[in-house]
């Protein structure tokens, strides 16, 4: 494995998401001036779409970049990745719980760039129905 990739597991999870964040921006490389969040259910984002994100944090010099789906209804969704500069992660460690990077948004709206995307936001798979309307098949039987 390169330096690139690192493999966190996170052995306090049931204590909620904020776990999470903290365990990945420790485990970060010392010189990285930046993380993206991704998440694990959503496996519709793109790389094209990190991409195009990576590039406008890089251009905003914002302390947090994140995608906003905007589909034909007029809804604003806001999406992942989310960039999170390092001078935001020092605030992450005080969150507890299912508090996560938006708490911190809520708080510190200034921080944040949003880069609008026609169309609706990747969707969640957060149960065996979702992927398997994900997949556009019929259910398997149950295993019995």
């Amino acid at each position: 494995m390169t330096d690139r990739v690192r493999v966190v597991v996170n052995h306090e999870y049931a204590a909620g998401q904020s776990t999470s964040l903290r365990a990945g921006l420790r485990a970060a490389n010392a010189r990285a001036a930046a993380a993206a969040v991704l998440l694990g259910d959503q496996p519709g984002v793109t790389a094209a779409l990190i991409d195009t994100v990576a590039a406008g944090f890089l251009q905003a010099g914002a302390a947090v970049v994140r995608p906003v789906h905007c589909p034909a209804d007029g809804r604003r969704i806001p999406g992942h990745p989310v960039f999170l500069a390092r001078a935001v992660w020092p605030h992450v460690e005080v969150l507890r719980g299912d508090q996560g990077a938006r708490t911190l948004l809520a708080a510190h709206p200034e921080w944040l760039i949003e880069l609008p995307f026609a169309g609706e936001a990747p969707r969640d798979i957060d149960t065996r129905d979702d992927y398997v309307d994900a997949l556009g098949a019929e259910p398997a039987a149950p295993h019995r």
